[in-house]
């Protein structure tokens, strides 16, 4: 498994990021009601917040595949990693802009781990791509 990440350190942040999204993917989607609650949302917000989840799911279940089921594991899969970065910035923009700038539908429970998140994301993200680099662009 190692080996197909060059060393322990690169598959440790993989599973990092992975692990992350998975979790917010799973309280978007099957725990919902929480989420929405615990931020002073409105549950007429479930479907919206459960459709942002599925793409969440999508990316976890793409990265199970390339990392544990793949035969050629990260070789060639430039598009994935670049697709997660892309994501993980839009994620982190939008945000921002929400939070700082915009501020709509903010309310005494919105936090900023919204921003700080997405921000963790881009870092893990920008490192798998430059670290892995020799085996995604081949």
């Amino acid at each position: 498994m190692i080996d197909k990440f060059g060393n322990a350190f690169y598959l440790i942040i993989y599973l990092a990021h992975f692990i992350i999204v998975g979790s917010y993917a799973y309280q978007l989607v099957f725990d919902t009601k929480k989420f929405l609650k615990g931020r002073g949302v409105d549950k007429t917000a479930t479907l919206i917040t459960r459709f942002a989840g599925s793409f969440m799911i999508a990316t976890v279940l793409m990265a199970i595949y390339v990392a544990f089921v793949r035969s050629d594991g990260l070789v060639a899969t430039w598009a994935f990693f670049n697709l997660v970065f892309i994501m993980n910035v839009s994620i982190l923009v939008v945000n921002f802009y929400t939070l700082k700038i915009d501020k709509t539908g903010l309310t005494k429970k919105t936090r900023n781990d919204g921003i700080y998140a997405p921000l963790v994301l881009v870092i893990i993200s920008a490192i798998l791509c430059y670290g892995l680099a020799d085996k995604i662009y081949v």
